[in-house]
């Protein structure tokens, strides 16, 4: 293939005839490639795969991570050990192109890679690497390790995502409507564009658009100004050029305060973080209408079709049947890790995400008499598992993994894995049969680990954050906690109060109804199941893409 002269692989269907390109840092597109880390890459792996279903205009530019996040590996006493491995892909073809962009006033080389829509069936992909032997050590490094801890390296990496991938697209020859931002990671590609216009903001407004992932303001990344001006962040523009971009007189450069005053429209990613977006930043001028296009995720990908055949041919016995039957192969996992044995006739409830503070990993531990009492109760047993990946120079996240890690030592009902990538995840959400999610509301933007465990038979317990206002009936399709003034509480006092509620619905509501009333349980399975399966299907995210943000 030509690649200078690009064109789609498959016939457009002519409703998404708009061409796009999405930039975003991270896909989880398989468990095979290990360029992600968590939930922003599960989202993007599933808008491509529905891109491909839909027969979009649209291609994914990302990087090509040469040591992916990390390895999850353990020390030999079981907490965490972060290690970095070297990842090979026969898979991806070598376009033949390769280019020159400017990072910290010197050329560096870019090579491109290419996957192709029939290896996963996604849309065409186009991911970056400057590991070439024409440049120095430091710039070969830029594409080694995602979300790199060094600030340098980092800014590098977006310079990389959003300059380079511009470029790639003149390189190619192959002009596109939209540039679509998956968080502000690839903002360079906004200056790229303004260089390329001679300066004509309204052009770039034209073609930018952003999806912000991120619901409270002290989350989004802030760089020092002038480090990112010697970086060459800006394509040459200066200080004083890029400060009335902004829109702001501060030495600290807000990426997604940028990004919303140079796209021309932006959104959020549930109902509820579009409403907290557009609050948090109203007081600044000249920013871009922000909507909501709720998270999804492809139920082709994600659903477990032999409990959706037997919930559609109302055959309880072999719905029941077959969860016991992906809880048993979930639980070879837990014992081949821990020496564990679970039992598939046992309650088995699972929390696994991204271990971040607001999203409390540890909450059920707070109260240490009441969380025995749940694990030790004889009338309604109990097995509980723990997975996720810290950020690795997260020290605190690491700290509340380790924890969970020695108290596990003290119950055979409860294991701490390691490896939370794609294949652990949809092993946990089949094997689960209570997906817990605990954070602070409102600091989830969306959380759509929930929507795939319900895919596979999985019931949602959640505070009400993210998408869960928006699909949750309590007690039909799942269970909620109840809200509080969260505003007017201390953190000390809102854990608190969750902590309590969650303990209450579990042990009053959630546990009498699996183990006394299976029919009723087995009921709000199917509803959740019913409920999830179109309006929180990537196909519906991407179709609302082109109808409401690039058309």
């Amino acid at each position: 293939m030509d690649f200078t002269n690009f064109r789609m692989p498959f016939d457009i269907n002519p409703k998404y005839s708009k061409k796009v390109a999405y930039f975003s840092m991270e896909f989880a597109i398989d468990q095979a490639l290990k360029i992600y880390s968590g939930g922003l890459g599960f989202l993007a792996g599933s808008h491509m795969r529905s891109a491909f279903n839909l027969k979009q205009d649209l291609i994914g530019i990302g990087i090509l991570w040469k040591f992916g996040y990390y390895d999850q590996a353990r020390n030999h006493d079981q907490t965490l050990q972060p290690t970095w491995t070297k990842k090979m892909y026969t898979f991806l073809e070598d376009t033949g192109i390769k280019f020159q962009i400017e990072i910290h006033s010197a050329p560096v080389w870019v090579k491109v890679y290419y996957l192709a829509p029939e290896i996963f069936q996604t849309a065409p992909m186009f991911l970056l690497s400057t590991d070439v032997p024409e440049n120095d050590h430091i710039s070969k490094t830029i594409c080694h390790r995602l979300y790199d801890a060094n600030e340098s390296t980092k800014l590098a990496q977006y310079i990389l995502l959003g300059k380079g991938g511009a470029k790639l697209l003149d390189v190619m020859n192959f002009e596109r409507d939209v540039y679509h931002l998956n968080e502000a990671h690839a903002l360079p590609a906004a200056f790229y564009l303004l260089r390329k216009y001679g300066g004509d903001k309204e052009k770039v407004k034209e073609k930018l658009v952003f999806t912000t992932h991120t619901p409270e303001e002290a989350g989004n990344e802030k760089h020092d100004l002038f480090m990112c001006h010697d970086m060459s962040y800006f394509s040459g523009f200066s200080i004083d050029e890029v400060k009335n971009i902004e829109g702001v007189d501060d030495d600290r450069f807000n990426h997604s305060l940028c990004a919303l005053r140079m796209a021309r429209v932006a959104n959020g990613v549930s109902q509820l973080h579009g409403e907290v977006s557009r609050k948090m930043w109203s007081k600044y001028p000249h920013i871009c209408e922000i909507k909501s296009i709720t998270n999804a995720q492809e139920f082709k990908y994600w659903a477990d079709k032999p409990l959706y055949d037997a919930k559609d041919e109302n055959d309880g016995m072999l719905f029941d049947f077959r969860k016991k039957h992906l809880k048993k192969r979930t639980f070879r996992i837990v014992a081949d890790q821990t020496g564990n044995l679970f039992d598939p006739n046992i309650f088995t409830i699972v929390w696994a995400r991204r271990f971040a503070g607001y999203k409390r990993a540890d909450l059920l531990l707070h109260d240490k008499e009441r969380f025995e009492r749940l694990l030790n109760n004889p009338k309604y047993p109990v097995q509980i598992i723990w997975a996720g990946k810290p950020y690795p120079m997260d020290y605190s996240a690491i700290s509340t993994f380790n924890t969970l890690v020695e108290e596990s030592k003290y119950y055979k009902n409860m294991a701490v894995l390691t490896g939370y990538e794609l294949a652990l995840s949809k092993a946990l959400k089949q094997g689960s049969d209570l997906w817990l999610n605990n954070p602070r509301v409102p600091r989830e933007a969306s959380g759509t680990s929930g929507m795939t465990a319900a895919m596979c038979g999985s019931v949602n317990l959640s505070t009400d954050d993210g998408w869960i206002p928006e699909f949750a009936k309590n007690g039909i399709n799942g269970f909620v906690t109840p809200q509080a003034d969260y505003a007017n509480l201390s953190i000390y006092d809102q854990d608190n109060f969750d902590l309590e509620n969650l303990y209450n619905v579990l042990e009053n509501e959630i546990l009498p109804t699996y183990y006394d009333r299976p029919n009723d349980w087995r009921k709000i399975q199917q509803n959740a199941m019913d409920d999830v399966k179109v309006q929180f299907n990537s196909d519906r995210m991407a179709d609302e893409y082109y109808t409401e943000i690039y058309a």
